[in-house]
């Protein structure tokens, strides 16, 4: 009868629990992390990166570059330009990837990451991958594409003091560029 009433009292402790963390305010903000431009307080502190690699794939500080690309040196341009709430920890985020050079860019792929904490150390929260195709200079696509976190990668974020590592790559046959972006979201 006791060990009952202890599986009893562990089950429901675990289901308030788990409740709690679900509707924790701003445990999944509405920019789930990636910056759309807004100026939204509630959305943390974040930074933000981008690193282009050479067409050999060898990362831009090896070939003598600099580690932090600006805008006009990036082979790709990639902006969040809306995100809607679909739930809780869900969240329907479309995005536009723009070749920015002078060429086609042939099997261009976006792959997303979501880490949960200020670093890609661990195996990502959340992890999308899209095929965009081919992009002639200058051309742009836009996609939406749906992030959907279950309760243990929601309890993996307030862990790591609501901290959150953005982690996207463009990719095409002859340019690959990742941004990374910290944001607390919790």
């Amino acid at each position: 009868m006791n060990r009952r009433l202890l599986v009893v009292a562990v089950v429901f402790a675990v289901a308030v629990v788990g409740a709690g963390v679900l509707v924790v305010p701003g445990l999944l903000p509405s920019a789930v992390g990636l910056s759309d431009g807004s100026n939204s307080s509630d959305a943390g502190p974040a930074t933000a990166t981008a690193t282009p690699n050479a067409p050999t794939g060898r990362d831009a500080t090896e070939s003598g570059g600099t580690d932090e690309a600006t805008a006009a040196e990036r082979p790709f341009g990639f902006t969040v330009d809306r995100i809607e709430e679909c739930g809780r920890t869900c969240r329907d985020v479309t995005a536009t990837v723009t070749n920015q050079q002078s060429t086609e860019a042939s099997d261009v792929t976006v792959e997303t990451r979501i880490y949960a904490g200020n670093g890609t150390d661990g195996d990502p929260v959340w992890t999308g991958e899209r095929a965009i195709g081919d992009l002639a200079a200058g051309e742009s696509a836009t996609n939406t594409t749906r992030v959907d976190l279950g309760l243990s990668d929601a309890v993996a974020i307030e862990n790591e003091d609501g901290w959150i590592t953005i982690e996207t790559t463009v990719s095409s046959d002859g340019e690959t560029m990742t941004i990374t972006e910290r944001r607390q979201v919790a």
